[in-house]
């Protein structure tokens, strides 16, 4: 039974469990939110009956003792490009049914009756145990967020494989301009939420199978292919290092904004000249120009930009300062504003440590730079710098 939904409905109005809280509980994974689809009642019921009217775009209350969701059924149509372009229906004649079929995702698609019914549709528990995500109806291709959606979840469910028909819907509507009329607010929320999943360059697998990374940050999908020195880089691709670096990252359970910086540290190594390759020389100063071009284009936060660009100009110093002295040391942290910024400063170490780690048959490997800067701030930190700034400054 389904305790939760205990107070006076509406007479005549059922109610039912949907989406990703039927989901997890089928996963054995721990729900997080739970969201509930009323039958049968009009807005006006809902209000009468306590419920507090919150949506904008279509009737979704709040219920009056936990705060939860309940949003009545309902049904929309497309009326023009992007994912605002729908005109949304809800009243009492629309059926669960009617309500399950506009969902994403078939794992997506079940409810749960309050007698614990379960009810399944399009075949979303037989998904969810041969590991597939599948599209409910051609509808899929009518918002495109739901191709970030589908791969951040990608990036949470590890071992899902994308339905081949699905990512050929997919491709058509990346083919067919539909992610273009995405607005960089709902690109950075969707990419911010995959990056700090359990396996985030999964995320960017499937939007670069899809096409859609090309569109979206093309500056990224260009690495693919990208030669490097199999000396430092044994995976030699550049795409496959920053994938196996945002991995690394993802294992040092690091925050948000390093986890985009990761991404970020190598963008330059997309624009080198033909003639050099495989050396990336002043490949950090062509990759902070990019950062700061994808900052501005995704309105990416303060703290994430902030970090991008400082790994992308520094990293490769902060990977060879074990080879310098202490005035090295000391230029090296001055111009990271470690002193001013510590806990940033904390975030590019940990970001150039993923960075070490993220080549192939190198992941355990031990990473000198980060305990070595940290113990030489910590200490630099503890006497009057300036003097001794100012030397090294002048000493070149």
């Amino acid at each position: 039974m389904l305790t939760a939904t205990r107070v006076s409905l509406p007479p005549g109005a059922r109610c039912y469990q949907v989406g990703g809280a039927v989901r997890d509980a089928l996963l054995g994974r721990p729900v997080q939110d739970r969201d509930w689809v009323v039958v049968g009642a009009t807005p006006e019921a809902m209000a009468a009956a306590g419920y507090q009217p919150v949506g904008k775009d279509f009737p979704v209350f709040l219920h009056p003792a936990t705060h939860e969701e309940y949003a009545l059924a309902r049904t929309e149509r497309k009326t023009a490009p992007g994912y605002h372009g729908f005109v949304f229906h809800a009243d009492a004649s629309v059926t669960l049914e009617d309500d399950l079929v506009r969902r994403d995702l078939t794992i997506n698609a079940m409810a749960r009756a309050e007698d614990g019914t379960l009810v399944d549709p399009h075949g979303g528990q037989a998904d969810l145990a041969a590991r597939v995500l599948r599209h409910v109806s051609p509808a899929f291709a009518e918002d495109p967020v739901r191709i970030l959606r589908l791969a951040r979840f990608a990036a949470r469910f590890e071992g899902f494989d994308v339905a081949p028909e699905t990512l050929a819907l997919m491709r058509q509507m990346v083919d067919a301009g539909e992610v273009d009329a995405l607005v960089a607010e709902r690109v950075w929320q969707e990419l911010a939420k995959g990056l700090m999943e359990a396996r985030p360059e999964r995320m960017f697998e499937v939007l670069r199978q899809a096409g859609a990374l090309a569109r979206l940050w093309p500056e990224l999908n260009r690495l693919w292919g990208v030669p490097q020195r199999a000396d430092y880089h044994p995976e030699v691709d550049t795409g496959i290092h920053t994938m196996m670096v945002l991995q690394q990252a993802a294992r040092l359970q690091a925050p948000l904004a390093v986890r985009y910086a990761c991404l970020g540290h190598d963008l330059g190594k997309g624009n080198t000249p033909a003639d050099i390759l495989p050396r990336h020389l002043g490949h950090e100063a062509r990759s902070e120009a990019l950062v700061r071009t994808v900052n501005a284009r995704l309105k990416v936060p303060g703290d994430c930009a902030e970090l991008a660009l400082l790994v992308a100009r520094e990293h490769t110093h902060i990977h060879r300062s074990p080879e310098g002295g202490a005035s090295a040391l000391l230029r090296l942290m001055e111009r990271c504003d470690a002193f001013r910024r510590p806990e940033r400063f904390e975030q590019a170490l940990l970001a150039c440590e993923a960075d070490a780690r993220g080549r192939l048959g190198l992941e355990a490997q031990p990473y000198a730079a980060r305990p070595l800067l940290q113990a030489a701030f910590a200490a630099a930190r503890g006497v009057d710098t300036a003097p001794v700034a100012a030397a090294a400054v002048a000493r070149g």
